[in-house]
Order: structure tokens, then sequence, then C-alpha cells
């Protein structure tokens, strides 16, 4: 992961709900401002979480830099350069029909009509594209080394990856353009609707938009006719920048048979879009003492687990007279066969990942609000080589041995 982290990357992270993308979108921010780049973390999820994870009061449209006093607070260096933002849906697109109408009336016509409230606030989508368009003025501005971006559950994930395309597609086509033609009347347009290519287009928009009378869109097509130009054009920078080298997809996971599948349908979804994934985060994979064993000897099971595989023989008498004892003893074999069904789950998936794709590991750690502290304990598990469990994973058996570990040399 600590290949991703350089100047004029943007990282933009992936994955299902309740894998834990906004803790690693955090650990990773302070990875790479500890890297000594200014980094802007960026949430479209307005669930607040990214907020908390970093223990701000509030978290603004626009970057706001982490306070030293708040940096210290955490052990970490107050130098730092860190901000984070979230997401301003509705400002991002205001601001784009700001730019783009020359006078203050058509402006005023497009901000104000109702199909275009409707279409910012309801498309399936806008939430996706208003994001990346203020990733693409971040980028633009050069202001930050690296931007990071926590996008919305695998549910709307899909979005931010195809908004710009479809609103190219739709409102570059040549319906769509005779339809965006200036001084139209509502009735007009209904007679233009009459065409199945413009009657696709609106029932489109419609669908984006809710249901809205043809007036409304009328009046909006007018207003905003002379803004079409520039904002396909616009869409199209926009789409260059997901399919730039110098964006990197990645995808956050945990080791559930149900969230690597998930993992898998949105990796398949980017390969037919064209866009390749460039690193797989395991998230809270383990705990800590046991992720320690398998990452440095993955060819063998961890020896704890081994202990616990030997209690039932060694416990005989004591579970046979007392519950209590049969019950942990019970627990702990659920927990040893736990351990190894996810260590050999990740293992078959780590194989079938492709070789340019890197693979980071992180632990279960337990992250409070304003938990500054952990999530740089985060930050240096996901930036950890971890050539052993890499190789072991995706190249020789997909399940750990039991118990056959070779001892260490002295001193080693």
């Amino acid at each position: 992961m600590k290949e991703l982290l350089r100047k004029g990357s943007i990282i933009i992270l992936l994955g299902t709900g309740g894998v834990g993308k906004t803790t690693v979108a955090a650990a990773l921010g302070i990875a790479a401002a500890k890297s000594g780049l200014n980094t802007a973390v960026i949430t479209v999820d307005p669930a607040r979480r990214l907020r908390d994870a970093l223990g701000l009061d509030t978290l603004a449209g626009h970057p706001t830099r982490l306070s030293k006093e708040h940096l210290r607070a955490g052990g970490l260096d107050p130098g730092l350069r860190l901000s984070a933002m979230m997401l301003d849906v509705k400002g991002a697109w205001d601001a784009m029909a700001e730019r783009f109408a020359r006078d203050p009336e058509t402006r005023r016509r497009i901000l104000e009509n109702p199909f275009y409230k409707s279409l910012t606030g309801e498309f399936a989508g806008s939430e996706a594209y208003a994001a990346l368009e203020q990733l693409y003025d971040l980028h633009q501005g050069g202001e930050f080394d690296v931007q990071i971006v926590d996008t919305p559950p695998a549910a709307h994930a899909f979005d931010f990856l195809q908004a710009p395309a479809r609103l190219i597609r739709l409102l570059d086509s040549r319906a769509a353009r005779w339809l965006f033609t200036p001084s139209l009347s509502a009735g007009r347009l209904a007679m233009r609707v009459a065409s199945q290519a413009a009657r696709f287009v609106v029932r489109e928009l419609q669908r984006f938009a809710g249901a809205t009378v043809l007036s409304t869109i009328s009046d909006f097509f007018a207003a905003a006719s002379e803004t079409l130009d520039a904002t396909v054009e616009r869409l199209k920078k926009t789409e260059a920048l997901l399919h730039s080298p110098a964006t990197h997809f990645v995808m956050v996971t945990t080791a559930e048979e149900d969230r690597l599948s998930g993992a898998r349908e949105v990796m398949d979804e980017m390969r037919s879009e064209g866009l390749a994934l460039s690193a797989l985060v395991l998230n809270r994979f383990l705990d800590p003492e046991t992720w320690t064993e398998v990452m440095r000897h993955p060819e063998s099971a961890p020896r704890h687990l081994e202990g616990i595989r030997a209690l039932r023989a060694a416990m005989k008498a004591d579970i046979a007279a007392d519950r209590g004892v049969a019950s942990v003893v019970s627990f702990l074999e659920e927990y040893r066969a736990r351990v190894l069904g996810d260590v050999a789950r990740v293992y078959r998936y780590a194989r079938e990942m492709p070789a340019e794709v890197k693979l980071a590991v992180s632990p279960e750690i337990e992250v409070e609000i304003r938990d500054l502290g952990a999530l740089a304990r985060i930050a240096e598990f996901l930036t950890r080589p971890l050539d052993a469990f890499t190789s072991h994973a995706r190249g020789s058996k997909p399940e750990p041995r039991q118990g056959n570990r070779k001892p260490r040399r002295a001193g080693r």
C-alpha cells in the first residue's frame, strides 16, 4: 500500500457496508501524512463516520486541516498536514451551474428550477458525480499531494464509477442536443418528445430526478442550453481522471464469505468499465496476536491454536467433572476453527487476485471516537511489508499446515 501513497495519487476506496472503509480511509490519510505528503481525506458517506473517526467536531464541504493540538493529543506529530472534508452534493452541482452559466439571470433560472433541484438531489449518482467534481477540482488545484476518497457502500459505489460516463452518454446524445435548444415552450417540447429518441432522454431524466411536469423540464432545458457543451466537456475530463494512472482503486473487505463475494462482484463490474484494481485491503482480519503469527509464519498454524487443539485430550478429566471447563474448551475450539477457516478462505481468495493487485492486511483493532492513536496503529499495519504472507497466499498451498513449523534458529 505504501507504494500507492505518493505525490499526485488519488486513492478511491470501494467496498460493501460494514467492512471499515472509513477507518481504512482515515488510517491511510495518517500514513500518507506521516510520509510527508499534504493529504486530504474526502468522504461521500453522509453518516459522519469520517468526522467521528478523526475526532472532529464538524466536517465541512471544504478541506479542514486537523489542528496541531488535535494531532498532538492523539500522539501524532503536530506538523502533519492532514485535512478532511465531507461532500457537499448541492454545493458542487450549484458551483458547476455558476461556473458555466454566463449571466446571473440564467444561473438563477437553473438554480431555482424544480427539475434541477430534483436532478441534483435524487438523481441516482448525483452524490457520485458531485464527489468526482470536487475531486477533480482538488486534483487540478494542486494544493494536496494525495487525495483519499471514502465512497458509499458497494450498493452505491458503482454509481460513483459510472456517473460521468452515464451523464455523458445521456447529455451528449443527438436526442439530448435536440432537446437542449433555447426558448422551447412546453408545447414545442411536447411535440419534440414524440420522437422515440427524445422520449428516451426525457424518460431517463425523469427516472433520475423523479416525476416532474413537462413545463419544468422545458424551462430547465431552455435555461441550461448554453451550458451543455461546457458541462459535457467537464464530464469527459472527470471521467478521464477515473482512468488516469494517478487514480488507484482500493477494495476494502473482511474475511467473511459474503463480504468477499460482494467485493468480487464490484471488481467484476469495474472490469466491465475498463477500471483496474490497484490493491485489496483485508480489514479486521484476526486479532493482533494471531495476525502477527500468520504474517510471520503463513506456512503453519499459529502456535497458540495448536495448544488449543491439544486441550481436550489434556483436560479430559476436568471437562468431564466441570461443565464450565467444558464450555471454555468448546469456545476455544470454535475460535480455532473459525480462525483457520478465515485464513484458508483468505488464501483461496488471494490466489484469485491478479499478481499486480497489492495486498494489505490489518488485524481487528478497536477504534474509539477521537482515537487517532488506534488509526495510526492501523496505518502501520496497512503499510507494513507482508512478503512472506503474500508469497504463501498466492503461491503454495491455500491452507495452513497443522503444527509442522520448523524451530527458529538462535538469534532470529
